[in-house]
């Protein structure tokens, strides 16, 4: 006979206690932990009836499957060139950013039986969000429902090569006593679809919250459950919105995917570098322009630096898109090597547009950037700066060098620093002056010269 009982269950990183503590002492987030009713019984050691058979590596047979199409490039690219049959995907973000749009623009697109399952909107709402965004499909099927049995039941009378769940806070199962949302239910839910889509070779895309603090809402294990995890970020004071895979079975982390909202949904955006770089007409002290690899692809985008006398004992440290500890490095090596005094002063760096870049290639740009506005001397705005700065003040080689280069010619600028080392790989004769460099030093004499 099965008995209940009462544990208290991190909501970030589903640690569990017999009692409600403040902290957690596995992820150290404050008042994260639930209230959860757990079902315990005593359960002797399961002996199978039949004979359990294992079988080679080399005599399974496999044949390469066919990803399924989303018709969307950007949605594909990340995922890995489709979407794996039989996979699960988690897709989060933040309220409001586009994510069951985005799902439903892709669903939209493939040639396949579709099941978009919504726990948040009726299916009239459904039908007014489609005409919308201008959706026409023979083979999107729609069920509101947040009973995972009833789900199951459909998928058996559909028999969908996707199904969609939006939202997985909001789907339970009735069997267990939890209520929605909880971990306990987002965990046997997600559990429960996978095993699912892994029996009947169906794919889920599991639409997913997140905390205020950016955390996926629901226990970090979630995240080891599914196959692929996507990340779709924005700013609300911008257009644009990223997508951003943090964990994919079966293609790169790496890629992104650019995407501008529009009123009728999301337009995928082909040339990044012109989005990013809308604003950088003008010549203006502390304002450069930088390559960044996302991926495959090469993106130009500005480094804006602005650098102020500090009232205050303390100077202040504030970035905007780039890792506050790396500036502070940078900051040093400005000091120690290129004997560019900035400890007294307030300096502000931000990415133009919203981007966070966390590649080494943009250090060059951003300790230019502080050296112009510090000194108040523009650098040319049709010149690309590309280069890891090292702690002894030196420019090391980057990767991927020659797209770096095309794309920068292909947008029209005159000249690209490139680290010293870089030249040799460069074979191709380019129309862009390329500027060798070996160290920080040289770097802002030859710009603010």
């Amino acid at each position: 006979m099965s008995k209940t009982r009462i544990k208290y269950i991190c909501s970030n990183c589903g640690y569990d206690s017999l009692k409600w503590i403040g902290k957690c002492p596995e992820c150290d987030s404050w008042n994260s932990f639930t209230e959860e009713m757990i079902e315990t019984s005593r359960r002797k050691a399961a002996t199978p009836k039949t004979k359990v058979t294992v079988t080679k590596l080399d005599e399974i047979t496999a044949a390469k499957e066919d990803r399924i199409q989303t018709g969307i490039k950007e949605f594909d690219r990340v995922l890995g060139g489709g979407i794996m049959p039989g996979s699960v995907i988690l897709l989060v973000g933040d309220p409001g950013i586009g994510k069951s749009t985005l799902a439903m623009q892709a669903a939209a697109q493939i040639n396949e039986k579709v099941l978009y399952v919504t726990g948040e909107e009726s299916d009239r709402q459904i039908k007014l969000r489609a005409s919308r965004l201008k959706l026409k499909s023979d083979n999107f099927f729609v069920f509101p429902e947040t009973d995972l049995g009833h789900i199951i039941a459909a998928i058996n009378n559909v028999s969908p090569a996707v199904v969609v769940i939006d939202s997985i806070q909001t789907t339970y199962r009735s069997e267990l006593e939890n209520s929605p949302g909880t971990i306990t239910q987002i965990r046997e839910c997600t559990s429960l679809l996978m095993e699912e889509a892994k029996r009947k070779h169906f794919s889920v895309i599991i639409i997913g919250h997140v905390t205020k603090e950016g955390m996926i809402a629901g226990p970090k294990v979630l995240e080891h459950i599914v196959d692929t995890v996507v990340q779709f970020e924005g700013d609300s004071h911008h257009s644009f919105r990223i997508l951003r895979a943090q964990k994919n079975r079966f293609g790169s982390t790496n890629e992104i995917g650019i995407f501008d909202m529009r009123e009728d949904g999301l337009h995928e955006v082909k040339n990044p570098s012109e989005l990013f770089l809308s604003g950088s007409d003008r010549k203006a002290p502390g304002s450069v322009v930088t390559s960044s690899i996302e991926g495959t692809r090469p993106i130009l985008l500005e480094v804006q630096a602005l650098v102020t006398t500090s009232n205050y004992g303390y100077p202040q440290r504030v970035t905007t898109g780039f890792d506050q500890r790396r500036l502070s490095i940078l900051l040093a090596v400005l000091e120690k090597r290129a004997k560019i005094r900035v400890s007294a002063n307030n300096i502000f760096v931000n990415m133009a547009g919203g981007v966070r870049i966390i590649e080494p290639a943009v250090d060059l740009a951003v300790c230019c950037s502080i050296a112009s506005s510090l000194f108040d001397k523009a650098i040319d705005n049709k010149t690309v700066l590309v280069g890891e700065v090292g702690l002894g003040g030196e420019i090391r080689n980057v990767n991927n060098i020659e797209k770096r280069i095309q794309e920068a010619e292909k947008l029209g600028f005159k000249k690209i620093i490139v680290p010293a080392g870089n030249v040799k790989e460069s074979k191709r004769n380019h129309k862009i002056s390329i500027v060798p460099i070996t160290d920080l030093s040289s770097a802002i004499n030859y710009l603010l010269k």
